[in-house]
């Protein structure tokens, strides 16, 4: 029975094209966002932004799980309801960020560790009893010529699966996220290479920690060449690279995987997500979205921080949620940019 209920949540996430919102921003991050949009970085501004997400009319259509930050659970929004309430209510499932963020890597130059393994046992007790029903774990790889050395790909994979099994045991979902940073020169070639040793490294040590491969959703990078890479890939190309990574190095039990964007601007995301669901052959798991910016970034320039301006902001949001949506179905063309979020 307990490993059927991971079994149901993991293929609820993944249900029907839906994908998932990452709002799991730390405090410094959303910080540095508002204070560039000329918005003060407050316990209640950051509330507020979020609420006017989490609250929008309609999002759970296209919405089953919205991750969030130990800030963000704790809080309650402006009528009372803790946000796990607010998101119940609309149908989407509140998971959490339980990583600890990356600290240097010893023994390595240039490279991340992701910090957190002390104290998760009690973290992800305490958030499943704060309403979270999946949790995730970021591991940063950085790509050169020479890195990620096998140190970063081994300690990387291990901490990755020690949180897989450890939120597992609690009953949660765990959300494995290995990126391929897009910070570099490197070709579209090398990011598959890369892309592909990582997701064989993590699986195979998975395997090793007893994970349940079908409660799992896998959050990985798409394959795209580094934004400093003089050769620039069409969308056609990253959704061919991608899908050949994850055939290869994926195994069919994984209920879904769940893109992150990776900083790709909103248009170029839904773009990619949808010509990689387009792609002929074989797809045995579902290809959904886990963005955060690119879900994000559009309608908090419409709200700005400002209260008036709340349902412009939900309307930009709504609008880029229904888009993502149509993309992990394959359906999305680029004149439904120029469609109103209410027709």
């Amino acid at each position: 029975m307990f490993v059927k209920d991971l079994e149901r949540t993991a293929q609820a996430l993944v249900a029907d094209g839906k994908g998932l919102l990452a709002a799991d921003e730390t405090v410094s991050t959303l910080s540095r966002r508002l204070v560039a949009r000329g918005i003060e970085s407050t316990p209640d501004s950051r509330r507020a932004y979020r609420e006017m997400l989490f609250s929008t009319p309609g999002i759970g259509g296209c919405i089953s799980g919205v991750i969030l930050h130990d800030e963000t659970i704790r809080q309650r929004s402006a009528r009372g309801s803790t946000f796990s309430e607010l998101l119940a209510r609309q149908g989407i499932m509140p998971g959490i960020k339980v990583d600890r963020g990356a600290s240097p890597l010893s023994g390595s130059s240039g490279e991340h560790i992701t910090d957190g393994l002390d104290g998760l046992r009690d973290r992800v007790r305490d958030y499943a009893a704060l309403g979270a029903r999946f949790a995730k774990w970021r591991a940063v790889i950085v790509v050169s010529d020479t890195r990620p050395t096998p140190l970063c790909v081994r300690d990387n994979a291990h901490a990755l699966a020690r949180h897989a099994a450890i939120c597992q045991a609690h009953g949660l979902v765990p959300i494995v996220e290995a990126e391929v940073t897009t910070d570099g020169t490197h070709t579209i070639e090398r990011c598959e290479e890369v892309t592909g040793a990582i997701l064989r490294e993590v699986f195979d040590t998975l395997l090793d920690h007893k994970v349940i491969l079908e409660g799992i959703l896998l959050k990985p990078n798409m394959v795209v060449p580094g934004t400093m890479c003089p050769q620039k890939a069409p969308s056609e190309a990253v959704a061919v690279a991608t899908l050949r990574c994850l055939r290869r190095f994926v195994p069919a039990a994984v209920p879904g995987v769940a893109f992150l964007s990776g900083g790709q601007d909103p248009l170029e995301a839904t773009a990619r997500l949808s010509a990689i669901n387009q792609q002929p052959g074989p797809k045995p798991w579902k290809l959904t979205f886990s963005f955060g910016r690119a879900l994000q970034d559009e309608a908090l320039g419409a709200w700005g921080g400002w209260p008036e301006n709340v349902t412009a902001g939900q309307l930009a949001f709504l609008h880029r949620v229904k888009c993502v949506n149509l993309a992990a179905a394959g359906l999305y063309l680029p004149a439904m940019e120029e469609q109103s979020a209410v027709a």
